[in-house]
This record gives C-alpha cells, sequence and structure tokens, in this order.
C-alpha cells in the first residue's frame, strides 16, 4: 500500500485515498477477498509447533535411556548378542512411545490455543460486522473501544477520549492518549498517537480507523514477538512430577548399586547383578509420570474446551479443584444476557411495552431517541441480529419499535464527537450537529446522571430538578429494580459547541428498565457448588435491589445473608462470610475483596468481563473471562474463559480440574507401586542370597507393558459421580501425601508377598522345574500388576461399580497387556530370550490365585476401613 511507512503523518483524506476505502462504507467484499489473497491472513506466529524431530531427540536424554544404553553396550561387552539386540527392542519401545505420547500433548494443548481466537468490529459493503481478526485486510475500517486488543496497525482517523496501553511494543507503562491529528514524519514509534498498534490494549474510550498493516507486517511483526502468548506454560504439578522423578533416579540408583555390590557379595555373576542393577533402575524410576501428566492435562483441557471452558494457563486446571469461592458477576452469568427494554420512567408516569411497541408519545420518544443516539451497538436487518453490547442492542429495538432508526436520525444530527462510557463518570454522551447548534445525548447509572443533570421534563416543560424531584427518581430506581429489572437513566443538553463539557446542566428525561432473565440452570449449578464445599458470592456494577432480586430468584440469597454496596466493603472485611451479593462495586473495590477473601484463605475463582476487571482477574487465584461479551483485556488477564459466559460452565470446569488431580495422583500411585514391588522382590532375594525370582530383560519387558498402558488409562478416568460431593482440597496438599504413600508402601509389599508366595508354590508345593519356577514368578507379578489397577478406586466409591471399571480404556489396556503379557511364552524366540516357557495348567492356576490374592486382599481391607469411619463417626 502506498504512504504506510509515513501514514502517521498523513492528513484523514490522503488516508482515505491512499487505502482505497471510505468512511462509513469500508472495502467490499470483493475487494477484501483480493487483498486477502495479496497479503494473507492477519497473523503472525506466537510460537513454533513442537517439531516431530526435536520431540524424538528430546528422549535421548532421559536417565532411562541412558541406564538402558548402558546395559546393552555391557551384554555387547560380554557378547550376549542376543541380550543385546532385546535391550535395544526395548529401548526403541520406551522410545516410540514416549514420542508419541509427547506428540500427542503438544499437538492438544496446540489445538486449544487455536480456539482462543480473536475478533474485530469492521465495516464491510455498509455494514458494521464482526469478523476473525485474522481476516482484517489493509483497507478495513475497524471500530476499537475500551478493553479491545487492537487486532492490526491502524491510522486513527476518529478518537474519542482514546487511551492505549503500548508497554509491550514500547515499553512505556503509561497509557498513551491517542487522536486523529497527523504527528511529525519522523516521529518515534511512542510519540504516533495517531497510531494503534498491534497486540495494544485500548484502556479508555472510543475510535475508529483505517487498518494500514497485518500480521509480520505490523510493528509487532517487525520485532516478531507476542509477549503473553509466547512464553511456554508448564503447570506447577507438572513440575512437582519432574522434580519427584528427578529425586527418585538418585534414590533408585543408589540402591541399584547397594542391591548390586550386596548380590556380588553374597556369590552371585557379576555380570548378572550388574543387568540386574540396571534393569531395576530402569524399571523403578518414574520416567513416564510427567508425560503422562501431560497428557491427562491436555485431555482435560480439551474436555473443558468442549464444555465451554478454555485454559489458558496450565496451573488453572490443578488450583480449579482447590477452588472454595466464586465471585461472579451478575449480567450474561447468573442471567442469560438477553436483554429487553421491558419499562420506560417517564416523567407523567410509566409506559410499559406492548407486543407492538411503545406508544409513540413524546416523552417515550424523547427518551428513546436519546437512548438510540448514544449507543455504539448495530441492529442488522431482522432486530435479533446485530453486534455491540445487548442492553445497547435492546435500546435500539426499543428505538426501531416507535419508528426511531439510528441511521436516519444520524443524517439529521450527525455524530461529531464520543465521549465514551468511563468508569468514573458512569456516563456515555455522544454530540450530533443540528443547525447552529449541537445536541448532547447522554446515558449512564442513574444516580451519576441524576447528579449531573439540573432540569427534568414534566411532560409539559423543563423545570429545576430540586431535591424533592431527585429523591421521586430514586425511589422510582429501587422499585424497578426490586422487580429484578437492570436501570439505566437517560438526558440531554443542547450547546453551542462540539467541545462543551457533556455532563453538566443536563435535562433528566427518565429511566429505562431493562430485563435479563435468570439463567434456568444457574440453581442447579449453585446447589453443586454448596455440596462442593464452594461459596459463589455476586459482585456487580448494578443496583442493590436489582442484584438481591436476581440473587433470591437462582437460589444465591438465603435468609440471614448480607447484601453490601460499593463503598462501604472496607468496613466489612470482618464478617466477610456473611455477605451474599456486593452491588455497585468499584473495580478497585473488587481487587480489595479478592485480596481481603485470599487473605482470609480462600482460593478465589473471579469472573470479569470489562478492562476495569484486569486487575482483579489477575490478581484472583483463578481470573476467568467471558467470551462472548468480554473485552479482550480482561482475556489476557484471565486464567480461564467462559465461551459461553454461563455460570454452570465454571462448576463443570471445578469438577474437570478435580477429576485431572485424581487421576494424575492415581496413575502415579499406580506406577510406584508396581515399581516399588519389583525394588523389593530383587532386594529382598539379594539380601537373602536366593536367586533372582525375576530376570534383567523381564523387568525391562514390564516395565515397557504394565508401566504404559495401564497408566495411560487411569489417565482417562471419567471421575467419581460425586467428586462435587466433597470439600476443596488444600492447595498446598502434595500430589502423594503421608496417605498415598503409606498405601503404595503396603500395596507394594503385597505385591511382593504374592509374587514370593507363587514362587515358593511352584518350587516347594509343585517341585517345578527351573524354567517353569522364573514363567511362574514372572507371569505371577505381571498379572498381580495388571489387576493392581483395580486397587486405585477411590476410597468410597463400590468394588464393582467405581470410576475405574467404568473406564472402557481400563479394560482395552489389560486386554492388550494380557497379550502381550502370555504371547512371548508361547512364542520361542522371544520366549527363550525371556526365558519364558509355555505354562501349563498347574502353572496357570499358581499364576491366578497368586496374582489375584493382592486385589482381594487389598479391597477386602479397603472394604473393612470403609466399614470401620462411619461406626467410628457414629
Amino acid at each position: 500500500m502506498p504512504g504506510v511507512e509515513r501514514v502517521h503523518s498523513a492528513a484523514v483524506e490522503d488516508v482515505w485515498q491512499n487505502f482505497g476505502t471510505c468512511p462509513r462504507v469500508g472495502l467490499t467484499d470483493t475487494e477484501a477477498r483480493r487483498r486477502l489473497a495479496r497479503f494473507g491472513p492477519n497473523l503472525i506466529a506466537t510460537k513454533e509447533k513442537a517439531g516431530k524431530l526435536a520431540l524424538l531427540l528430546n528422549q535421548f536424554t532421559s536417565p532411562v535411556v541412558y541406564l538402558l544404553a548402558a546395559a546393552g553396550a555391557l551384554s555387547l561387552y560380554f557378547g550376549d548378542w542376543q541380550e543385546a539386540i532385546a535391550i535395544i527392542a526395548v529401548l526403541a519401545i520406551n522410545t516410540g512411545l514416549g514420542f508419541f505420547t509427547e506428540l500427542r500433548a503438544a499437538r492438544s494443548v496446540e489445538g486449544l490455543r487455536a480456539l482462543g481466537t480473536r475478533s474485530a468490529r469492521t465495516c464491510r459493503d455498509g455494514q458494521v460486522r464482526v469478523l476473525a481478526a485474522e481476516d482484517l485486510v489493509p483497507g478495513d475500517i475497524v471500530l476499537v473501544e475500551g478493553g479491545d486488543a487492537v487486532p492490526a496497525d491502524i491510522r486513527l482517523v476518529e478518537a474519542s477520549s482514546l487511551g492505549a496501553d503500548e508497554s509491550t511494543l514500547t515499553g512505556e507503562s503509561v497509557p498513551v492518549d491517542k487522536s486523529a491529528e497527523p504527528v511529525a514524519p519522523n516521529a518515534r514509534l511512542a510519540e504516533r498517537t495517531s497510531m494503534l498498534f498491534r497486540g495494544t490494549l485500548i484502556t479508555r474510550g472510543s475510535g475508529l480507523g483505517v487498518v494500514v498493516a497485518t500480521g509480520s507486517g505490523t510493528e509487532l511483526g517487525a520485532v516478531a514477538r507476542l509477549v503473553e502468548q509466547a512464553e511456554p506454560d508448564t503447570s506447577p504439578l507438572e513440575r512437582r512430577l519432574e522434580r519427584l522423578s528427578g529425586q527418585m533416579v538418585w534414590v533408585i540408583l543408589a540402591l541399584a548399586l547397594v542391591l548390586a555390590g550386596l548380590g556380588v557379595a553374597t556369590g552371585k555373576d557379576l555380570r548378572l547383578m550388574t543387568e540386574a542393577g540396571i534393569a531395576l533402575a530402569v524399571a523403578a524410576i518414574p520416567e513416564g509420570l510427567p508425560v503422562v501428566a501431560t497428557l491427562a492435562l491436555a485431555r482435560g483441557m480439551w474436555r473443558m474446551a468442549r464444555q465451554n471452558a478454555l485454559i489458558e494457563r496450565l496451573s488453572a486446571v490443578e488450583t480449579l479443584g482447590a477452588t472454595t469461592i466464586i465471585l461472579t458477576d451478575k449480567t450474561g452469568t447468573l442471567t442469560e444476557n438477553r436483554m429487553t427494554v421491558r419499562q420506560l420512567s417517564l416523567p407523567s408516569g410509566k409506559e410499559d411495552p406492548t407486543e407492538r411497541g411503545y406508544s409513540a408519545g413524546p416523552e417515550a420518544e424523547r427518551l428513546l431517541r436519546v437512548a438510540v443516539l448514544c449507543n455504539d451497538a448495530s441492529l442488522g436487518q431482522g432486530s435479533d441480529h446485530g453486534s455491540g453490547d445487548p442492553m445497547e442492542q435492546a435500546l435500539l429495538r426499543a428505538g426501531r419499535s416507535v419508528g426511531l432508526d439510528r441511521a436516519a436520525i444520524l443524517r439529521e444530527r450527525p455524530l461529531v464527537r464520543k465521549h465514551a462510557f468511563d468508569a468514573g463518570t458512569r456516563m456515555m454522551g455522544t454530540v450530533h450537529a443540528f443547525g447552529s447548534s449541537h445536541f448532547v445525548s447522554v446515558k449512564g447509572a442513574p444516580e451519576a446522571v441524576l447528579a449531573a443533570s439540573r432540569r427534568a421534563s414534566d411532560g409539559q416543560r423543563d423545570i429545576p430538578l430540586d431535591d424533592v424531584a431527585q429523591d421521586l427518581w430514586r425511589r422510582r430506581v429501587e422499585e424497578l429494580g426490586a422487580r429484578g429489572l437492570r436501570v439505566i437513566a437517560c438526558a440531554e443538553r443542547w450547546v453551542g459547541t462540539a467541545d462543551a463539557q457533556p455532563f453538566e446542566e443536563l435535562t433528566f428525561l427518565g429511566l429505562v428498565g431493562l430485563e435479563d432473565p435468570a439463567r434456568p440452570d444457574v440453581p442447579e449449578a449453585l446447589a453443586a457448588c454448596r455440596a462442593a464445599g464452594v461459596r459463589v458470592v455476586m459482585v456487580t456494577g448494578d443496583h442493590a435491589v436489582t442484584a438481591l432480586s436476581i440473587a433470591h430468584a437462582v437460589g444465591l440469597a438465603r435468609p440471614g445473608d448480607r447484601v453490601v454496596e460499593g463503598g462501604t466493603t472496607a468496613e466489612i472485611l470482618d464478617y466477610l462470610d456473611e455477605v451474599a451479593v456486593f452491588a455497585r462495586v468499584s473495580p478497585a473495590e473488587k481487587l480489595s475483596l479478592v485480596k481481603a477473601y485470599q487473605e482470609k484463605g480462600h482460593v478465589v475463582a473471579m469472573t470479569g468481563d470489562g478492562v476495569n476487571d484486569a486487575p482483579a482477574l489477575k490478581q484472583a487465584d483463578i481470573g476467568v473471562a467471558m467470551g462472548q461479551r468480554g473485552t479482550d483485556v480482561a482475556r489476557e488477564a484471565a486464567a480461564m474463559i467462559l465461551l459461553d459466559d454461563a455460570f454452570p460452565t465454571i462448576v463443570g470446569a471445578i469438577r474437570e480440574g478435580r477429576v485431572i488431580f485424581d487421576n494424575i495422583r492415581r496413575f502415579a500411585a499406580y506406577l510406584l507401586a508396581c515399581n516399588l514391588s519389583e525394588v523389593m522382590i530383587v532386594g529382598l532375594a539379594i539380601l537373602s542370597a536366593l536367586p533372582l525370582p525375576i530376570q534383567p530383560l523381564q523387568i525391562l519387558y514390564l516395565n515397557v507393558v504394565t508401566d504404559v498402558f495401564p497408566a495411560f488409562a487411569l489417565a482417562m478416568c471419567e471421575g467419581r459421580d460425586n467428586i462435587l460431593a466433597r470439600p476443596p482440597r488444600d492447595p498446598r496438599e502434595p500430589i502423594l501425601g503421608r496417605t498415598q504413600w503409606t498405601r503404595i508402601i503396603v500395596q507394594a509389599a503385597v505385591l511382593t508377598l504374592a509374587t514370593f508366595g507363587g514362587l515358593a508354590a511352584a518350587e516347594f508345593w509343585f517341585d517345578l522345574d527351573r524354567a517353569s519356577i522364573v514363567t511362574v514368578t514372572f507371569l505371577t507379578l505381571a498379572f498381580a500388576q495388571l489387576w493392581q489397577v483395580f486397587n486405585m478406586r477411590a476410597s468410597g466409591s463400590k468394588p464393582f461399580r467405581n470410576e475405574v471399571t467404568r473406564n472402557p480404556w481400563v479394560w482395552a489396556a489389560l486386554l492388550l497387556c494380557t497379550v502381550l503379557l502370555v504371547a512371548p511364552a508361547y512364542f520361542p524366540p522371544i520366549g527363550n530370550v525371556l526365558s519364558l516357557v509355555p505354562p501349563t495348567s498347574t502353572m496357570w492356576a499358581i499364576i491366578l490365585c497368586a496374582s489375584f490374592a493382592p486385589l482381594l486382599l487389598v479391597q477386602f481391607a479397603t472394604a473393612a476401613l470403609g466399614a470401620r469411619r462411619p461406626a467410628a463417626r457414629a
């Protein structure tokens, strides 16, 4: 495009001409498609996809690979080619499984990032549309307002109180004031106030501009960085698992060296003991923990995404399961965000809508004209389709019902200036030219508009707005709010110039009551929260009476609960647990509330949608942004995005967070119990000067079979039906605490006893030969480890109907592992390598009896302990 380099210094008229577009019409769809083909999509590579080669090479950095390589080299040194080939095969299988697991997890996370696409409001063919940001092309007209992330490099042509946070690009921490006025050609990047740059954030005001650069052609593309999205993200849970694995490596290596040394000291073969020590170290190290954890997290994130909860940070997944309180917004979260104007409160009385709209009286028309003009939304050809804030769309529909079309009014009263909604004034204003004067339309919070008004219409003429009249209007606000209506006020003013102060000397026109019905599924979700020990508190900017009406409708507020209005929040910190609703809360007070609850030991989830919610969202343990009506600033600060803006989605995400943590704890305990049993078996044999019950290669084979497929299957459990019936866990609780380690050690000991029991039966009761004894011992341990998956059910669950038995992946893993364990014994080439012979019926009887013994013993003990707990409580 011509003039792109100096577009910041060009006059507005030259910008239109250079980019072949015009205001209020924009590009045609045909021209936009042509430019998209020429310039490509508006994308910047935020993070390279994990390459297959890099993932494959990463598999060779594991200590397990080094140990397997050492075992293979040792076999080659002793000339045992058959064993060396077997070890190389195990190495290949181990590497392949790790590679494909990491690849799947990486692609899953990358796929989730693709769901978090941005959108932009643009003008094409004379209509305002919401497009995916990647579809923007140079010459598109883009509308921005406070809370938006700038989707491309834009030359401003209109700006109203516009400010942008450009810290991600220039390092300036203070928001920059923006205007449409050209700047010097040699102005530095931070001084180009006529420009908006991709990746920066609109902090206030509104504006309209022309896209001048997209994708890699933007200033952000030139430096090739997107600050937040390019950072690698691992969760604290994954890091704890990696530390656990790393610590166990050294413990197991030391133990293997000690056991190998003791074996040699008791007269066992040096080569056999060296191989046994290596094999034992390989089997005992839980190298699969971080990989399976990543896969479990990725799968859980996909499940949440399918339920409309998009996780932005992995750390949010585990924190969700520990959430103790939810500070939730009202509009769109507890309600449907389907605004309808239900009542006008006019100076002469009330005006209710009918199926045909409002009676077109002069008072109603005067009020609705202001509501239509002071508006950033737009309606399509039908009233049900539009873009912008749902409340503003409802106002446009109300105006259209009495014949007030915004486009037609703007032709009569063209917009010359806009004062965007500001959290400080709590009002929005637009200035329109009308003859030699200017007309100011204002809407906002009733108390703010009343405070700025000096006159009011009585239906016939404008009269002073005295204290008595103001009290009357305040009572009307409370009446509307008590019916659950959201209330806004409208006012107007005539001024001589467009630069006059818009929010003073106003004429008050009346109130608009909008209904946003409560979501029908919220009461059930709130009941689930109470059962889960999660408290829910409404934090809203709406009036207390309106908020309390919705709180009662959905069952959030109960008798005795307090309702507190903003301005008094600092005074109630001592009885926070008694408050159900905080109304008229400012952004600063939201932040204070989050901190106050955190100081009382709560894990806080906070919902928000506006730019002013960002500090509270970032401070909360789980910041939850709205996906449909949320600003980009809120999304940037949040850890989770609700794609449907619905409160029940938060409850579903909390459940999924608990399931993921339980699954990770479950398969970690399974792996460690199985691995520890192998250490105990070899260790006891060496310490007792007995022959090794299982051979080094058999240990390696078990490591591949029973350590992989059952663990993956346990990571896929759906969770208990009553998982939300228990209180939240302590966020400081380790993955494996004292209770879990006790169970691991006891279950490993039972597996060890069963294996030695099978060995003793084969050798002393049935007097089997050495090869048969080795086969019985190996298969007893192998199948005992397989049945161990059923001991991973949650305490309190039913023995035959629980989250493990309902998991089809578990049954598939058991079937596959059974084939992999039995087949070698009947296939001599592999059986000879693993020192296995085909089992006889007697051998199978010993194997099945001994391998099922740990399952039955643990299940009996679990049932007995479960029966004792209720008795003790009674």
